[in-house]
């Protein structure tokens, strides 16, 4: 079976969020999926498995240690590898856990990405919460999967240094902070801790922009922002939404591919 790491969200090398891409051959057991997915050490690895009857692609993705439901930067990765190794269609389709995704590239070479909205509901933040975290929130609120956390300047979030023994313990996904970026060229910025599924701060997390999105767009006045995220790698995404969709995009990058042995 092929394997492959990719930069995504970045047209750098060693930038953005590397992501494992696992090209399968036949169906396999989660468990081997998952022991890939530790010895990858990725925040996420991404499983592909073409279809037999020439219907969607099927896709999962692991962190090294659980199965997520979403993720945007490997399925990124993943569009990136076959465009970059066959002949498909410039649109692609996925079945995943979170329904059938949609994959366009541009002629520039930029992917899009059809995710679901995940829309916040303002909430008082647990206290273990903005302790574990260590900033002055302005706004809190929560979705399916995550806190957000918004502060009061992108200074504030860089400077945020989460206690990640006691983020563990806070009962969602992960956490964003965010806030209205001072930089030119993006619109928002973020960080995005998830130590409770193994990945103590993300380096660009395609899932959190689907909060947001729609966040942002609502307070900014406009359905298509850049946003920044912050970690030590960086990345950009760029967001537009439509209705109860986000279109992610960006670029990625192929690092190494090579023969999984196992």
């Amino acid at each position: 079976m092929l394997v492959y790491t990719v930069d995504s969200f970045t047209d750098e090398f060693f930038k953005g969020n590397p992501a494992g891409v696992c090209v399968l051959g036949n169906p396999v057991p989660d468990t081997w999926m998952q022991s890939v997915a530790a010895e990858m050490r990725h925040s996420e690895t991404a499983f592909l498995l073409e279809a037999e009857d020439g219907g969607p692609y099927s896709l999962r993705w692991f962190t090294p240690v659980t199965e997520v439901a979403l993720c945007g930067h490997a399925t990124l990765a993943t569009a990136h590898v076959l465009y970059s190794t066959g002949t498909v269609p410039e649109t692609l389709e996925f079945s995943t856990k979170s329904g059938i995704l949609s994959v366009t590239r541009d002629k520039s070479g930029l992917i899009s990405i059809d995710f679901p909205a995940k829309v916040l509901q303002e909430t008082p933040l647990p206290r273990g919460l903005i302790d574990a975290l260590g900033v002055k929130p302005v706004w809190g609120g929560k979705n399916v999967w995550d806190y957000l956390v918004e502060v009061e300047s992108e200074d504030a979030v860089l400077a945020a240094a989460p206690d990640f023994r006691a983020l563990e313990a806070v009962d969602a996904r992960g956490v964003i902070v965010t806030a209205r970026a001072s930089r030119p060229g993006a619109d928002y910025v973020s960080r995005f801790f998830a130590p409770r599924v193994g990945v103590p701060e993300d380096p660009v997390t395609g899932s959190a922009h689907c909060a947001l999105a729609p966040y942002w767009s609502a307070r900014l006045g406009s359905d298509s922002l850049v946003g920044a995220q912050l970690s030590q790698r960086g990345g950009v995404v760029r967001t537009t939404v439509r209705g109860d969709r986000v279109e992610l995009a960006g670029r990625a990058v192929t690092v190494l591919s090579g023969e999984l042995h196992a």
